[in-house]
C-alpha cells in the first residue's frame, strides 16, 4: 500500500512549480557629479570644524602679531570668512539669496561675537555648502556661470565645487599655525588611539 501511494504521490510532486530564481539584482546607480564631489568636501569639513572647535574662547580673537603678520585675520575671522564665502558660493550654485547673512564675505558678519555663535555659522554654511555641491548634476557641472566675484573669466558649477574645497583648506592651513602658535595640536594632527 505504500508503494501504491508513491505511485499516485510522483505525478503530483511533478506539476508543483519549480521555485524562482531570484530576481536580478539591480544595477548600482552611478553617483551623481555632485554626490561624487562632496565625498571629497566631507574631508574639507571634518578638517575644518575639528580645528574650529579646537580653539579656545579666549583665543578665538587671537592672531599672530610677530614677524610678518601685520593686518592678518584672526582665527575667529577666518572662520567666519570662510563660511561666509560657502553661503555666497552655495546660494550661487542654487541660484537663491543665501540663507544666512553674509556681511562682508572678506571678514564675515560682524554680528556674530561668541565662539558658540560662530561654530554655529560654520557648521550652517558647510551644511548649506553641501546641499549646494550636491545639487550639481553632470548636465549643469559645466555650464557657465558669470563670475560671482566680479571679475575674471566665468565659472561653472564643478569648478565653484573645487573653489570651495581648496578654500576652506587654504584658511584651514592657516588655522593649524594659529592653533600651534597657541601650543594646540590640531585634531586631525594627534596620534589615533590603536584599536
Amino acid at each position: 500500500m505504500t508503494m501504491l501511494s508513491l505511485l499516485f504521490a510522483l505525478p503530483l510532486a511533478a506539476q508543483a512549480p519549480a521555485p524562482k530564481a531570484p530576481a536580478p539584482a539591480a544595477p548600482v546607480a552611478e553617483p551623481t557629479v555632485g554626490v561624487a564631489m562632496d565625498g571629497t568636501y566631507q574631508w574639507v569639513v571634518g578638517q575644518f570644524v575639528g580645528a574650529a572647535e579646537a580653539m579656545p574662547e579666549d583665543k578665538f580673537d587671537w592672531a599672530p602679531s610677530q614677524g610678518e603678520f601685520k593686518g592678518v585675520k584672526t582665527f575667529a575671522q577666518q572662520v567666519k570668512h570662510v563660511s561666509a564665502v560657502n553661503f555666497f558660493l552655495g546660494s550661487v550654485l542654487l541660484g537663491e539669496k543665501p540663507p544666512a547673512e553674509v556681511g562682508n564675505p572678506e571678514m564675515g558678519p560682524d554680528s556674530l561675537k561668541t565662539k558658540a555663535e560662530i561654530l554655529k555659522y560654520m557648521k550652517d554654511s558647510f551644511a548649506y555648502a553641501r546641499k549646494a555641491i550636491q545639487s550639481i548634476t553632470a548636465q549643469t557641472g559645466s555650464r557657465a556661470v558669470k563670475n560671482p566675484f566680479g571679475q575674471g573669466p566665468d565659472m561653472t558649477p564643478i569648478g565653484m565645487a573645487t573653489l570651495l574645497s581648496f578654500h576652506g583648506m587654504d584658511h584651514y592651513g592657516q588655522m593649524v599655525e594659529y592653533l600651534r602658535m597657541n601650543g594646540i595640536v590640531p585634531p586631525a594632527s594627534r596620534p589615533r588611539p590603536k584599536s
